[in-house]
């Protein structure tokens, strides 16, 4: 099933292009990576996938809801709470998942949303299939590593049960083994049935995803062709 469909799609200020000519469709159970330089527009293309940005040019279609992980500046955790915190307070906001809607939400989600009064952070950790996350429910947001940044956000992400979630800079500040663990968990929402786009400045070695590399916004470039990565 596709979730997004991108078509020719471009955001152009007066200060230029900040990206063009994308081409991505993404299907559920899929993992897409766009990679490129800092400046190449990568952040803006995925706020714009998930509907949290505007394109002036093409076509974006989307199907179900979506759901923002890490991004700089956008979406970012509270310094002042917990990780576990944090997830108490997204699945205080999310309620329930309502009857007409739980067989359109992963049933990891469900069962998140249902046991936030015992075990808040057990349950959304083992829902998103995170159950070796390097992750301290009680370290505070403001002391997170780049890498715990993105496990968090990502985690919160899926409480929601969305058909896409976006990730930003996955590979920001972190070291082979870390940036290792962040794409086997990126694989693993996909595997759940979630269409995934992460941004990054490339694909891990191994790592099986659709890749979509973005070049110098300023310069005209063809349409976005993906090759698979594995």
């Amino acid at each position: 099933m596709k979730i997004v469909e991108a078509s020719g799609l471009g955001l152009r200020t007066r200060r230029g292009w900040v990206y063009r000519d994308i081409d991505l469709t993404a299907g559920a159970g899929e993992l897409h990576a766009v990679t490129g330089p800092p400046g190449s527009g990568r952040t803006s293309l995925l706020l714009a996938l998930a509907g949290h940005f505007p394109h002036t040019h093409g076509e974006l279609r989307r199907r179900g809801p979506a759901a923002l992980g890490q991004v700089a500046g956008v979406h970012e955790p509270d310094p002042t709470l917990t990780v576990a915190e944090h997830i108490q307070e997204r699945l205080l906001l999310l309620g329930p998942v309502p009857r007409r809607r739980r067989q359109l939400v992963p049933v990891a989600a469900v069962r998140a949303r249902r046991a936030y009064r015992r075990d808040a952070f057990a349950a959304a950790i083992a829902g998103a299939g995170f159950t070796d996350a390097p992750l301290d429910p009680d370290r505070y947001g403001r002391d997170l590593t780049p890498v715990e940044r993105q496990v968090l956000g990502l985690v919160l992400a899926s409480l929601s049960g969305p058909n896409l979630i976006v990730a930003d800079d996955v590979d920001a500040g972190a070291d082979a083994p870390e940036r290792s663990w962040i794409w086997a968990a990126l694989t693993r929402l996909a595997d759940q049935g979630y269409a995934v786009v992460a941004s990054a400045r490339a694909v891990e070695p191994g790592v099986s995803a659709i890749a979509h590399r973005i070049g110098d916004p300023t310069l005209p470039s063809p349409a976005l062709t993906p090759e698979v990565t594995a």
